[in-house]
């Protein structure tokens, strides 16, 4: 393996290093899973990301998964982990029990989200004494926590799908920010013109945090379909275009999705994006591909 990874706050990474690599994984769900599961993530630590992130299923569905596998990776690749976590599903004294657990297990970064509600809850609603907003979680990691996390949140360039306007949803961020998250990692998004136009509302709002972009490249269209309508993201007429005539061909799609992919990061790290932050649906080899071609960028 290349250079030595240190468990550090992600800050800290940023105080040496303008732009970043990181790759973002879920908790597989069987426990036949986790061999292959391994396997990809050594190979991917193997190219040299700063720092790795691992979900927490809607309404917290992998809790005891996420700690699990967060721990197991960075006791095994010296590399920093950004465990999930969210309001939904848990009480202020359970969010509490989780933070503990991390800090007994040495992870010293968090992504601080509201959260999903489970499948089949349409209706968002706080758990009894739990918090309804991130920024309500963030003064918990500051107050109760204060030096030992770093902690970020969600940043959605399009727009949460809840909040009634863009400029409304700049102000919940910087709230946020003011709560003392410390960067952003954004949702998706497919043009880049959504998050040049998102970093500037927040820059002319007064926030001055780093806003990495967050990519998950199409490797199935209609599957990148489905996503994008669940989480509020654009997949504008272009995209439409490109792939109508290799739809349903698994191996061209993929293809052709890893490089629209690079394309798209290429041109975010040439216009002051500080980093990349990669979506990987736990896949090796597009990932692998994606990495390599943005080696001379990072």
């Amino acid at each position: 393996m290349g250079k030595q990874h240190q468990i550090c706050k992600i800050t800290d990474i940023f105080k040496k290093k303008d732009k970043t690599l990181s790759l973002e994984f879920f908790p597989p769900k069987e426990d036949s899973q986790l061999d292959s599961f391994f396997n990809v993530v050594e190979e991917l630590v193997s190219l040299e990301p700063d720092f790795l992130s691992v979900t927490y299923g809607a309404g917290g569905s992998t809790r005891d998964r996420t700690m699990e596998i967060s721990t197991e990776l960075q006791d095994r690749y010296h590399i920093p982990i950004i465990h999930h976590i969210t309001c939904v599903g848990h009480s202020r004294t359970q969010l509490i029990e989780i933070l503990d657990s991390m800090k007994i297990n040495k992870i010293m970064n968090v992504l601080a989200l509201r959260g999903d509600p489970p499948r089949g809850v349409k209706e968002w609603k706080p758990t009894v004494n739990g918090f309804s907003y991130a920024y309500e979680l963030c003064d918990l990691l500051r107050t109760l926590y204060y030096g030992y996390f770093s902690y970020c949140v969600a940043g959605f360039p399009e727009g949460h799908p809840e909040s009634p306007n863009k400029k409304i949803d700049a102000e919940f961020l910087k709230n946020k920010i003011e709560h003392g998250a410390e960067f952003v990692l954004t949702q998706l998004f497919y043009e880049n013109q959504f998050y040049y136009d998102y970093v500037s509302r927040l820059r002319n709002i007064g926030v001055t945090t780093r806003i990495i972009p967050g990519i998950l490249p199409i490797l199935n269209f209609k599957n990148a379909k489905n996503f994008s309508a669940f989480c509020g993201a654009t997949i504008t007429p272009r995209f439409h275009d490109i792939f109508k005539p290799i739809n349903g061909d698994l191996t061209a799609m993929e293809k052709k999705g890893v490089e629209l992919a690079i394309d798209q990061c290429i041109d975010l790290l040439k216009n002051g994006a500080p980093g990349i932050h990669l979506y990987t649906l736990n896949k090796l080899n597009p990932i692998k591909e994606i990495i390599h071609g943005l080696k001379d960028f990072l």
